[in-house]
């Protein structure tokens, strides 16, 4: 997995700083005459999924995982491992915050086991989005805790801070040769007003500020940008008019030419939504739950949906010439469930290889991610 935790504009500094402009060292290669040239500097895959939100069950199913004593989330999600752990970066949504030893709970205000960061690095994940309507469900200690444990176990985040520059500062991270920078952003905190003399501690979606941060994202040697956005209408399968219009206009962003945002990252909607390029720049404007307990929508019924998701996987290569972006060459989406009765997230189409009869499922997810045309831009379905 990539290297993580590139610290600088308020990356911690256990974390063993080095700023953005702090390159790998080149091996100089003969060339013609005796010249000596660099060497082609080395794509990366990235993987991201959707919201992990622990409800009650999934707590007492990763207490059952553990024996009784603790929480152990890793058999839960070692289904994804498959995709995530193979990607230079991969990219997870905590959308809860931790609570205190032995006080935890799920909806309407979770306070979800720190374990379930270990379990997340143990699947593979370098970075995860802190930035949800859930932010605030236990003030700033709540966030303290979820990004302490998130440090402990390795894993980069952003969205939410503790300090100020640590809120409104982006993850740094490295995949293959780049160096990627990851902004998150919420649309709300559920009415939970920002904690007093801390407007830093979780960020807010608005327009100029996300066009803002990647634009100095990328001055402070950023090679790729990423935005993760908690956004949309809960149980609405198409994107709304928000990340419709917003969408377009962060992709459209540009300085000198150059787009000012690589790749946009939704979640929140709880059901998968579609995939699309736009001004040249991917959307995955939902990627549905990747845990989650049984979910109800607004009617009250129990909705299936809430169990789909995706996994978007991206390949970039690095510009062909000085000035350009890394190019996202090759898109793909892998459908998963998460299996409520086992607790157990599953890669739909290695399941349905080995028999399973969730074909329907899996077609759900298609109709859904390429709604708007994706296929035509070259998504592919992958495994």
């Amino acid at each position: 997995m990539a290297g993580l935790l590139l610290a600088a504009l308020g990356c911690l500094a256990t974390a063993g700083c080095a700023t953005p402009s702090d390159a790998p060292a080149r091996t100089p290669v003969a060339g013609s005459g005796g010249h000596s040239a660099p060497p082609r500097a080395r794509g990366f895959t990235l993987v991201a999924s959707g919201d992990v939100l622990p409800h009650t069950s999934i707590i007492e199913r990763a207490r059952a995982d553990a024996g009784g004593t603790g929480h152990d989330f890793r058999p839960m999600l070692a289904g994804a491992r498959s995709v995530v752990a193979p990607a230079d970066l991969a990219i997870c949504h905590m959308e809860t915050v931790y609570g205190e030893p032995g006080h935890y709970s799920g909806y309407p205000a979770f306070k979800s086991p720190p374990q379930v960061a270990a379990g997340l690095r143990a699947t593979g994940y370098d970075s995860c989005s802190t930035a949800s309507n859930h932010t605030l469900d236990d003030g700033a200690d709540g966030i303290a805790r979820t990004l302490g444990a998130l440090d402990r176990a390795g894993i980069a985040h952003a969205g939410s801070g503790r300090t100020a520059a640590e809120g409104r500062g982006p993850a740094w991270l490295r995949a293959g040769d780049a160096k990627v920078a990851q902004l998150a952003y919420t649309y709300d905190t559920n009415g939970y007003p920002l904690p007093q003399g801390r407007p830093w501690a979780v960020n807010l979606m608005e327009r100029q500020r996300v066009v803002a941060d990647a634009r100095a994202a990328r001055k402070a040697g950023a090679d790729v940008v990423v935005v993760s956005l908690h956004w949309g209408t809960e149980w609405q399968d198409a994107p709304d008019d928000r990340q419709l219009s917003l969408g377009k206009e962060l992709t459209a962003s540009r300085t000198r030419g150059r787009p000012d945002i690589d790749l946009i990252l939704g979640t929140h909607a709880h059901i998968p939504q579609a995939y699309e390029k736009v001004n040249g720049t991917w959307i995955i404007y939902g990627m549905g739950d990747q845990v989650a307990g049984e979910m109800f929508n607004y009617d009250g019924a129990r909705d299936a949906r809430g169990n789909m998701g995706t996994l978007g996987r991206f390949t970039f290569a690095p510009p062909t010439r000085p000035g350009a972006r890394w190019q996202v060459t090759k898109a793909e989406y892998v459908p998963a469930w998460f299996d409520v009765r086992a607790g157990r997230v599953v890669n739909l189409n290695r399941a349905i290889d080995r028999g399973a009869a969730l074909s329907a499922v899996r077609d759900r997810i298609r109709r859904a991610v390429l709604s708007r045309g994706a296929a035509q831009d070259g998504l592919l379905m992958g495994d």
